[in-house]
Parts: C-alpha cells; structure tokens; sequence
C-alpha cells in the first residue's frame, strides 16, 4: 500500500484527542439506550426534545425522554416481545412513523427491551412498506397513525405480527390483531420490569433500507457499535454544549439524522422539530446554534437570499453585488493565506505572503458589508448560528463560499447509510471548502482504480473505499449483495469517486454509477458540471444527461421569479419570451460550465430542455434527502430525451 492515501486511519491530533477526551463519558457504553440513563441525570429538567408544530405542542425534558423510553420497552414486553437472548437475532419490530418525539421514543424503547427496528417514513409507497415488513421478519409494527394503518391494512393478513402500536392514539379496530395506542403502551409499562440491556456491540440494533432504485432495497444491518461509534467520535467535528439548541428537519430515521440526533443529544442538547414550512420562523424564534441539513435546503437558503437582493431598487443592488465581488475574493485570499484553498494547495510562502496581504487590504470593505448587508442574512437564521452541517450530497462551491462570506460556517460530512453514515467531516479549524473533510478517528480510507481495485496515490482520482468501526454488518439476508460491497478484510466499496489531498482531506467528484460514457470514450462525472450550473440564478435545477451519446444534454427547471424579473427588465414582449429564454439559458450554461476549474471541451452542454415541473418528492423525481432520483428522472423524460438529441444531429 505504499504511496496509498489514508490506507490506514489517519493519526488524530492532539487537538482531536482533547476533544474526544470530553467525550469519555460514553466510552464504556454498550448499548445506545444507555445513553439515555446518563443523559438524565446529567442534565435532568433540560428540555430535550420540542414539538412545537404537534397538536398540541409537545415539549420533554431529559428526565422524562429517559422515564418515557423505559416505559416503552416495558409496554412491548408486556405486549408478549419475547425476551432478548445474547446469541440470537434480536426480534425485530417495523418503525413507520414521521419526525416526533414519540418516533425517538418508540425508536430507543424498542431498543431498550433488547429488539431491533426496521425503519421507513410514513410517506413511503405502500407495496415498500410491505415488503420491509416482511423482509425483515417483523413480529410488531409501529405506526405514524390510523391512515397509514389503514393504508397497510389489506397487506397486513400475509405478515406474521402480534402486535400494531399506534403512535397518534387513535382507536383502531382491526379484528383479530391486538392494536394498542402509544398511551397504552406507555401505561402497560410503568409497571413493568425492564432487564439489563444485553451489552454487545455488535447486536443489531436497525435495519434501514436503501431506496432500492435498482431493485428491491436492502436492509443496511447497524449494530448498537456502528451507531455508538458516530456518539463517540462527532465531537471532533462540532463541539456543542449543553443547552444548545438544534434545529431538526431531515427524515428523523434516516441514519444521517440519526446518528446527528443521538450524538446531539447526548450532549445536552435541546432539539426543535421543524418543517420546510415552518423553518425560516423557527430559524427566528428558537435561534439555533446548530442545524443538520442536506445541500437542497441551504441551495434554497441562497435562493431565497438572491431573491431578496434582486427586488433591492437598482442603485442598492449594485451596492451589494460590489460587497460581494469584494468579499469573495477576502474570502479567496484567506483560504490561500490559510493554506485551505482547494485549487491552490502549494502555494509558496511568497504567493501566500501576497494573498495574506490581499487579505488584510480588503478586511475593512469585507467587515462594511457584513455590517451593511451580511448581518441581515445571519439575522434571518437567528443571529445565533454556530455551526450548520451539510451532508448527503454533494455541495456546490458557491454555496460554500456565499455562506463564508456572510459569516456562516458551514460544514460537511461524507458518509453512506452503510457506514451509519459519517465518514469524513470538516473541522471548523480545518475547514478545506469544496472537500468533504477529514476522516473521523478509526476511518480508513483507500483510493484504488475502479477496474483493476489498484491503489491509487494521494491526489489521483479514483474508487473510494471505507474501512472503520461504523461499516455497516452486511445487507439483512442478503449475503452475495454484501459480498459485492464489502471485503474480506472490511473495505466498503462506497460507489463514490474522489481523491485525497493535504492533510488527508476527501475531496469527491461523483458517483461512479452516474457516469456518463460518450461515444467518443470520455467519462463524465456530472455532479461538479450541474454544481457550476446551479450558480446561475435563473436555474433551478437540472441534471445531466448524455450516456452513449456524442455530447451532454440537460434537463433544466428555470427560476421562473428570476426570468420573469429579467424578462421585464429587458422589456422583453410575451411573443419573444419563450426564445430570450432560450437563448439565456444557453448563455448562463455556456459561461457557468467554462468557468469551472478543470473546464474540458467534453463538459460542454449541448441540447437541452426546459420543465415546467420541478424535481420534488411529491412527484417522485426526489429522494427524502432531497438528492434527485436519475433513474426515475431519465425514464419518466425518456422520450424528450431522446427527442431533444435527435433534433441536435
């Protein structure tokens, strides 16, 4: 493995170790719901968990979150869960439910009694569920509320369940199957003794299913030692204290949120539960100091942002354009000052000599805008951000930078469900904009040839591979898919392409499945292509297109608010308009994609089409982490596709 970058995990620095030294209280932990015990004596009558959107609002403290789990693994025993047993397969209870603090309940409470969940939103298709359902081999089923269970009903006659628990408290009647509201449970089991959790790392704890977009999903196997190590390992990318408040809106069981969830917790944080509705008043009236999110949502911060400045009278909007061509290239300077530019990583020291003068010239224009304009933006989170953290997907660099410069520091994780999911993450002292981090301490990672499994030398581009104590058990019943993943030795074949720079910094460049071949042979990776053309202000979104082709095409949902106030600050007629907007369009991709550090002629975007109807999860063209679904995508639009190539031969 010689010249292999990151082949074996990266030494942690005195500064990490200080770090995960404040985090010794849960290193003797073998079980996640011990957290909970802890938690509550620690930090008591703190509020842990609030649910201000509910009906009624619902607010609970350590004390009670730990009472409450404790109750709710009673109540299942009493419900007849067969006792836990060291050697055996934990039984294992589906969890269909939506973002609440009866979810984390019901979640830890499951775990409590020594079982296993399978998890899902309760906005999933129907025939999904089902098959979670019974793929997993449930023997109970919690559900969000009566609708969903009634959704179920017709396919629940096949499953072998004991018992329906229903989070909401509605009465249902389905005959001959035993269905217990969540008060039930909770009152079944104050009573109710719980035995000691069986303490081994490696008990299942969940299985969370992929999203099957190439057949049926798979049961990603946790264990309580995959999860632990997120608790005890975060700390060194974010360092929250007790009384914090964080803001929560991703899908509550998805393993992004949830590993963030416990290790936040853990900490004596106070969690809020918001909406895309409700999050920019919940921004003003929690006023976080954290938020864990996906690119989508800081994506539509920034769309939001421009639109502000674009309504801003003329002489205004020049105004605060001139601050922010100003402070990007501050924020430039400082990177390369710092060492912690991306595209400029071996700077001499007289190169980084100038860039630190640069940087010190234009500190007075950069410290005028943030008085004048940047506070305003921060004003509108709160005012009280500390840190954001971006994770499950890709995120573009002018989101990086927008964000530096109005003094909002953000950061970004890398990981798979497979890996419970933190891989890599950046540090607020070590924050390398456009990579995805660090490794956490005890993560490997490899770079090896995507063909011949080669290593590949620090700075080359490749596979990446992931070894460390968060890889997942396997695929639940699934042993040839696990073995097309996951080596002898513990490797992880993530799918993802990138290279490793500086001080072991992963820096990704795409999906290896998402490659695009032309028919003259050259691989494009069209995630970094896409990120260049969602600087553009009057595009939305879009995606690639091209395979076995002879160039890239796209399909672009346009700002339709954007182009409608260029339209009318062109004076452009409603006749003309479909034809401006062609032509824009095609000069907004033509500039972005040439601009793009690493521009080759084979980037370049030929034929495209505009959608009237934008990439959301209503419609199934976005996953529940807001990362659009390709293949859905290109098979809906397959006739326009082929359509809009035909006309450009």
């Amino acid at each position: 493995m010689t010249g292999t970058a990151l082949a074996q995990p990266r030494a942690i620095t005195p500064h990490e170790q200080r770090l995960l030294a404040q985090l010794q209280s849960y290193r003797d932990v073998q079980s996640l719901p011990q957290i909970w015990g802890r938690t509550a004596s620690q930090f008591g009558a703190a509020p842990a968990l609030i649910a201000p959107h509910a009906d009624p609002p619902v607010t609970i403290s350590y004390q009670e979150l730990a009472i409450q789990i404790e109750a709710f693994a009673g109540g299942l025993l009493a419900l007849g869960l067969p006792a836990a047993t060291a050697t055996d397969l934990p039984p294992r209870l589906a969890l269909f439910a939506d973002n609440s603090p009866r979810w984390l309940i019901a979640d830890q409470g499951t775990l409590r009694a020594g079982a296993a969940n399978a998890v899902r939103g309760a906005q999933a298709d129907i025939p999904e569920l089902l098959y979670i359902l019974e793929d997993s081999g449930a023997i109970g089923l919690i559900v969000e509320d009566a609708a969903l269970l009634h959704k179920l009903q017709p396919g629940l006659e096949e499953q072998s369940l004991q018992f329906v628990i229903v989070l909401s408290d509605e009465v249902v009647d389905l005959g001959g199957l035993r269905v217990v509201s969540f008060s039930e449970v909770l009152e079944l089991g104050r009573s109710q003794t719980v035995p000691e959790p069986t303490l081994q790392l490696d008990r299942l704890a969940t299985l969370i299913y992929t999203s099957g977009t190439t057949g049926q999903p798979k049961g990603v196997m946790l264990s309580h030692g995959n999860l632990l190590h997120q608790v005890t390992t975060l700390g060194v990318v974010v360092q929250p204290q007790p009384g914090d408040t964080v803001l929560s809106i991703l899908p509550t069981w998805h393993s992004y949120e949830r590993a963030c969830e416990y290790f936040l917790l853990s900490q004596g944080c106070t969690q809020v539960y918001t909406t895309l509705r409700h999050v920019k008043q919940d921004l003003r009236h929690y006023r976080p100091q954290f938020m864990v999110s996906v690119p989508r949502l800081w994506e539509s911060i920034y769309e939001g942002v421009q639109k502000q400045f674009r309504e801003q009278p003329p002489k205004k909007r020049r105004l605060i354009d001139t601050f922010f061509a100003i402070s990007q290239r501050f924020v430039l300077a400082r990177r390369r000052w710092q060492g912690l530019d991306l595209l400029a990583l071996d700077l001499s020291p007289l190169q980084r000599l100038t860039e630190g003068a640069w940087m010190l010239a234009l500190a007075p224009l950069h410290r005028l805008g943030d008085r004048l304009v940047y506070g305003k933006v921060r004003e509108a989170t709160g005012g009280r951000i500390r840190q954001v953290i971006s994770g499950g997907g890709s995120l573009a660099l002018h989101l990086d930078t927008f964000f530096e410069i109005v003094g909002v520091d953000l950061l970004v994780g890398y990981g798979l469900t497979e890996t419970s999911p933190v891989l890599t993450g950046r540090r607020p002292w070590h924050n390398l904009r456009g990579s995805a981090g660090q490794p956490i301490p005890g993560t490997a990672i490899r770079i090896v040839d995507p063909e011949t499994q080669e290593n590949r030398p620090s700075g080359d581009r490749g596979l990446v591979l992931a070894k460390g104590p968060q890889i997942m058990q396997g695929y639940f019943g699934k042993p040839e898919a696990t073995a097309q993943v996951l080596d002898a030795e513990g490797w992880f074949n993530t799918g993802d392409l990138g290279y490793v720079v500086g001080e072991g910094n992963l820096v990704l460049t795409g999906r290896a499945k998402d490659t695009i071949v032309l028919t003259n042979g050259e691989n494009i990776e069209p995630q970094p292509i896409e990120d260049a053309c969602l600087r553009s202000s009057y595009i939305s979104q879009i995606m690639l297109v091209g395979q076995d082709r002879k160039s890239l095409g796209a399909l672009i949902v346009p700002n339709q608010e954007a182009i409608a106030l260029w339209a009318a600050e062109q004076s452009i007629s409603q006749t003309d308009l479909q034809g401006a907007v062609q032509k824009l369009i095609r000069e907004e991709l033509n500039r972005e994609v040439r601009d793009r550090p690493g521009y080759r002629i084979d980037d370049r975007i030929g034929p495209f089409r505009l959608l009237e109807e934008p990439f959301s999860m209503e419609n199934g063209l976005l996953t529940q982490t807001l990362k659009i679904r390709r293949n859905v995508v290109a098979e809906r639009y397959a006739a326009m596709i082929d359509g809009m190539f035909e006309s450009a031969s």
